[in-house]
């Protein structure tokens, strides 16, 4: 039965339709301030001469002068991408081989799956303690080899300033491989069957069946492995404070402990700011032109 027209045109019809926006409006307008706002006030005060307290007098581009004359930033530099080059590639290579290995249906699918995504559970933090016992020369893999009998075995990445910054690879490897591999799982079960069989009436082995022709339609699923990766490398924060604390010295440091270290420990705000922005244009030069090819590819 209709509804009068007068009880349809009443205000309780405009509270219902507004009533989504109403609810969500203060929590948007929160988000809106604490992310864009102060990412907005970061940007500003990298532009002026603030130190130990903000300073809102402008000084151009001299925080920024500051901060690429510094060694400090250029070993973060450095550091960054040695760190993202190698747990990128590494994280590419194993996620590929292990989903192409459960692919196949083996019989231990689901225990190697949990083994390879719990590291994905754990925070960096916890990551990052546990490889500092397993990689201290007095606690872990060095003196169990000593014993073992290997006595002259020795494994002192974690103390030596050439080296450390492979350790929070081989963490940062461990705990992000397995997502990696969840993702590349995904995109093979999603391929169709009828490709497959294609391939294998052409007489096409398992190894070019994959690498010839599965993996190069899984384009998407590549790019958004990448821009995932790489942003959990312009963010290494925890990680690298929790296995190596930006040392030995400040061997290790990442952009993200080096805006830290600026910023609390030498209050230098104004550098500190500056250093944000460059991780955040970095950030913005990865996602962007992701952004444009996916949009580029929908419209076709």
């Amino acid at each position: 039965m209709a509804l009068p027209k007068a009880l349809s045109r009443s205000p309780w019809r405009s509270i219902d339709r507004w009533l989504p926006q109403i609810v969500v409006s203060p929590l948007f307008a929160v988000s809106l301030f604490f992310v864009y706002g102060f990412i907005a006030w970061t940007v500003y005060i990298s532009f002026t001469r603030s130190g130990v307290m903000p300073n809102y007098t402008l000084d151009g581009v001299g925080q920024y002068v500051r901060l690429w004359a510094t060694p400090r930033w250029q070993v973060a530099l450095r550091n960054l991408v040695t760190f993202s080059v190698l747990f990128i590639g590494l994280c590419l290579v194993i996620g590929i081989l292990l989903a192409v290995l459960l692919d196949q249906r083996i019989r231990i699918e689901g225990a190697i799956r949990t083994i390879y995504l719990y590291p994905m559970a754990l925070s960096f933090i916890v990551t990052g303690t546990v490889w500092k016992w397993i990689l201290n020369p007095g606690l872990g893999l060095e003196r169990v080899m000593h014993r073992a009998g290997f006595e002259s075995f020795t494994f002192d990445w974690l103390v030596n300033a050439d080296f450390a910054i492979y350790t929070v690879v081989i963490a940062g490897v461990w705990q992000s491989s397995g997502y990696a591999m969840a993702l590349f799982l995904a995109g093979l079960r999603s391929v169709d069957d009828e490709v497959l069989k294609a391939a294998a009436i052409d007489g096409a082995g398992p190894l070019r069946t994959y690498f010839g022709i599965v993996l190069p339609m899984m384009r998407p699923v590549f790019m958004s492995t990448v821009i995932i990766l790489a942003h959990l490398a312009i963010k290494s924060f925890d990680l690298v404070m929790a296995l190596t604390g930006g040392g030995p010295g400040y061997a290790t440091d990442m952009p993200a402990t080096f805006m830290y270290a600026y910023a609390f420990q030498r209050s230098e705000l104004g550098v500190a700011a500056a250093s944000a922005v460059m991780m955040l244009v970095t950030i913005i030069a990865i996602i962007v032109p992701y952004l444009y090819s996916e949009l580029r590819e929908g419209r076709r």
